[in-house]
């Protein structure tokens, strides 16, 4: 366990260090043309492996750590001999009584982390090649990449499978990956829906104008979706949509969030740039821009509700990939190196914003 730096220093730390790589890369985007290939790659191989670390070694707090704690108590429960007795999210809770056998909570949390870090490394090896280490930053300077490495574990876990299911070429391969995301956590039910609905129907026209129609449909209704999405009664998180704050969720303020749509809108425009504009055809991005909008048109239906952060993340986390994808793929831009990194420079700016700037 890292337990020599201070609780309340610990994660922004990690954004800091960020902060620094990414003036480095502006830097490097300003004097060359093209990336500095091997010492960058060099370099995120160091993140890569300093992530998972510091990810997985913090030290158990409810406060500065989310549900780390929660997990730190039922993973001590299953050590202590407790039996699974739950269907609810039946893979992870499997997954926590075997490691129980073998492996303290500290690492039990490390192979959490290799579990959240290495799909996302693996995905962005796979797709982009020589650019890994870009795709790679991309996803880890999201804003929701800390929260879901230490509050939201399962989600996180799952939200990668999902990812890293969708670089299978083999369908039957896919398939697994995609089930186990759901055996992990039940919510990924809603991106894997937008996954089938991309394959039989992909008019990425169509899908924007649906998100389009649905802020104003929330802007008038929304309280109407929060309560039939609430007693639908499949997923037993849907109560968030209609209970109280009852655990006193620091991300838990309602009414409509006015910059998390904005936030969000920003993948939306750049499929509208990509798809429409430029004409790009990429099967895998199809997949990923019309899953994105359809899980993220169901959040705004229930932008008000209590938690709603925590449906947020069913399409927050491939919020990077929608972005820069086809940046990562092919040249569709001049001086594309200078831009991805300045498109780098804004996701992270607004991290940076909400999780330590307006935090504090």
């Amino acid at each position: 366990m890292i337990d020599w730096i201070p609780l309340e220093y610990y994660s922004p730390l990690f954004y800091f260090l960020l902060l620094s790589l990414i003036l480095v890369l502006l830097l490097d985007s300003h004097l060359n043309k093209v990336p500095s290939y091997k010492p960058l790659q060099n370099t995120a191989f160091i993140l890569l492996f300093f992530s998972i670390i510091y990810i997985g070694l913090r030290p158990i707090s409810g406060r500065y750590f989310g549900d780390t704690a929660t997990y730190a108590r039922i993973y001590n429960s299953y050590m202590a001999g407790v039996s699974v007795n739950t269907t609810k999210d039946i893979a992870f809770n499997v997954f926590m009584k075997i490691s129980s056998y073998f492996m303290n909570v500290h690492i039990f949390f490390t192979l959490c982390a290799i579990l959240y870090v290495g799909p996302l490394y693996k995905a962005s090896k796979i797709w982009f090649r020589e650019n890994w280490f870009l795709g790679f930053l991309f996803l880890l300077t999201t804003f929701s990449f800390w929260a879901y490495a230490t509050n939201g574990v399962r989600n996180g876990i799952a939200g990668s499978l999902f990812i890293f299911a969708l670089t299978k070429k083999n369908n039957f391969w896919r398939f697994c990956f995609i089930v186990l995301s759901v055996l992990v956590h039940k919510s990924m039910l809603l991106p894997v829906a937008g996954f089938l609905l991309a394959n039989f129907y992909n008019k990425p026209k169509k899908f924007i104008l649906f998100w389009l129609l649905c802020i104003p449909s929330s802007l008038i209704a929304g309280g109407v979706f929060e309560a039939f999405f609430g007693s639908l009664g499949f997923d037993d998180r849907l109560s968030y949509l209609t209970d109280g704050n009852v655990n006193n969720d620091e991300f838990s303020s309602t009414g409509f969030r006015w910059d998390f749509l904005l936030y969000s809108s920003t993948a939306i425009f750049a499929g509208w740039f990509y798809i429409i504009k430029k004409k790009y055809q990429d099967k895998v991005y199809f997949w990923l821009f019309n899953t994105y909008v359809f899980a993220n048109a169901f959040w705004i239906l229930i932008i008000r509700a209590n938690f709603s952060n925590r449906f947020a993340y069913l399409s927050w986390f491939m919020i990077a990939l929608v972005t820069v994808y086809p940046l990562l793929k092919v040249n569709l831009l001049k001086n594309q190196y200078k831009k991805l990194i300045f498109i780098l420079f804004l996701q992270f700016s607004f991290t940076f914003l909400m999780n330590i700037i307006l935090k504090n």
